[in-house]
């Protein structure tokens, strides 16, 4: 069965039609083309495929898009303004947060929703913030350190 999904994302209005089981994270990389949100498991353990949805961050493989039917969804490719990267992705960027960069756009993601809730996170506070994300690359120090980072630049 096809139904029509219509939703915000990085602020344009955009409509798909997708079958009803489609997940949103399918219908963000298959349907409109934004392949920087990213499959990794397919069962909520890894976090490549965090989104925000309303403002906060959401695993987009446990989401049927027809759930997100009017939400306002933000990606990776909508947190940078044009050339210039955003805070958090510059810290990861010069604190070297990222290897094959399979994970980071999860992992920037869940971070600004952290951020967002707690400006100032303790080293603490990150790590198990980030216990939904996996990264196989790195041992997680650079990425705590890049967030830590990227949090006191967006505090200014």
């Amino acid at each position: 069965m096809t139904v029509s999904v219509s939703l915000t994302v990085n602020g344009e209005a955009v409509s798909a039609d997708v079958e009803s089981r489609t997940l949103l994270v399918q219908m963000l990389r298959e349907n409109l083309g934004l392949t920087g949100t990213h499959v990794g498991c397919d069962t909520s353990q890894c976090g490549a495929c965090v989104v925000h949805v309303n403002g906060d961050s959401v695993k987009a493989c446990t989401l049927l898009a027809v759930q997100a039917e009017g939400a306002d969804i933000k990606t990776i490719e909508g947190v940078a303004d044009g050339d210039t990267l955003h805070p958090m992705q510059q810290a990861f960027h010069e604190n070297h947060g990222l290897q094959c960069g399979f994970c980071t756009p999860g992992m920037i993601m869940s971070a600004l929703d952290l951020v967002k809730n707690n400006p100032a996170p303790s080293e603490k506070e990150i790590r198990e913030w980030l216990e939904g994300n996996l990264c196989r690359c790195t041992g997680y120090h650079n990425i705590v350190k890049s967030i830590d980072a990227g949090a006191a630049a967006m505090r200014g």
